[in-house]
């Protein structure tokens, strides 16, 4: 063997030996990335977060051929343009977030966004365990959003306000309060005596400290952990709303997956649902706790008035979406 053999041997073996640290498994294949988005803080004080995170970490340590990665607040872009791109297979992978966005793909889905409606956290298990959940998520998948999994929020939403204190029903009148862009969400709190403001999370926090809004409605969690407690002053416990959250896959991408990763994904939600139902109490009031320590002022207020006014504003938004049948079963579920 001559020199030049020598060195050009020495060579080859030198870049596949490099070739070798730098993948370890020259033969195997870049792993499929499935990107989990939801609009609020990257922060496991929040439900959405916890869910995705629990998702990720069970993903990633159950399929040789996903990778998971969190997208938080809002990094892929606001929620309806997130699920938008999710049906024609871009952008997303997986958004989880309230089921009143969806309300803008299937109408039908306001049903579960109807004010004063949920007797509580078990109501809520039952009715989208059972028929009233199947038939949504069945509904859903024709146009491109495969459901996995029906969570809570933690906490009924209440209404925060900046600079007015509101104790009483009349004290809402007139007051321009953030809600969610869907019909629901503004008729509820419209028919509660406020001026319903629809308008993008990402929003909310520059608008109510630059006097665009009086206040907005969120759960406590939510509150806290985006720090609406640097620009809010008062949290009035008005309960009106209890939005559950929805774990929504991109059909086109699922159609994609083997039989093995569906299983994976489909485990990974199952788990992070069940997690999150465990935790939606404690973690209502434990961000309640927190917020009164920040300075916010926590007010009781008379639900009754809200409570009575809210029973025909039920039936005329169910017979407006088509959802009649849906309210029947969800007030016959005990």
């Amino acid at each position: 063997m001559t020199a030049t053999t020598m060195m050009r041997g020495l060579a080859t073996c030198a870049a596949l030996a490099l070739a070798l640290t730098l993948s370890p498994d020259a033969g195997a294949q870049a792993k499929k990335q499935l990107k989990i988005s939801h609009a609020t803080a990257p922060d496991l004080g929040n439900d959405n977060h916890m869910v995705a995170w629990v998702m990720k970490n069970y993903i990633n340590e159950n399929s040789d051929t996903l990778e998971a990665r969190i997208y938080a607040a809002n990094a892929l872009g606001e929620e309806r343009a997130v699920v938008e791109g999710m049906q024609l297979g871009a952008g997303a992978s997986v958004h989880i977030g309230g089921t009143a966005i969806h309300n803008n793909f299937i109408k039908r889905m306001g049903v579960l966004d109807l004010p004063f409606m949920w007797k509580g956290y078990d109501h809520a298990h039952r009715v989208l365990d059972g028929k009233v959940g199947e038939i949504l998520a069945k509904e859903y998948e024709p146009i491109g959003i495969k459901v996995l999994g029906w969570q809570d929020s933690w906490g009924y939403r209440n209404v925060v306000t900046v600079k007015k204190e509101v104790k009483k029903p009349e004290d809402l009148k007139g007051l321009k309060i953030r809600t969610i862009q869907t019909p629901t969400y503004v008729a509820a709190l419209n028919a509660m005596g406020a001026s319903a403001t629809p308008m993008a999370f990402g929003e909310v926090y520059t608008a109510l400290q630059t006097g665009v809004l009086d206040g907005f409605e969120h759960a406590p969690p939510v509150v806290l952990t985006s720090k609406f407690y640097e620009v809010a002053k008062y949290v009035t416990l008005t309960g009106h709303l209890f939005g559950p959250t929805v774990t929504a896959f991109s059909k086109k991408e699922w159609d994609g997956y083997t039989d093995k990763e569906r299983q994976v994904v489909a485990a990974a939600a199952r788990l992070a649902q069940d997690i999150n139902r465990s935790l939606s109490a404690q973690r209502d009031g434990e961000a309640l706790d927190v917020l009164r320590g920040k300075g916010m002022i926590i007010n009781q207020i008379d639900k009754e008035p809200f409570i009575k006014a809210a029973t025909p504003v039920q039936d005329q938004l169910a017979l407006q979406i088509g959802a009649k049948d849906l309210l029947e079963i969800i007030r016959a579920t005990n």
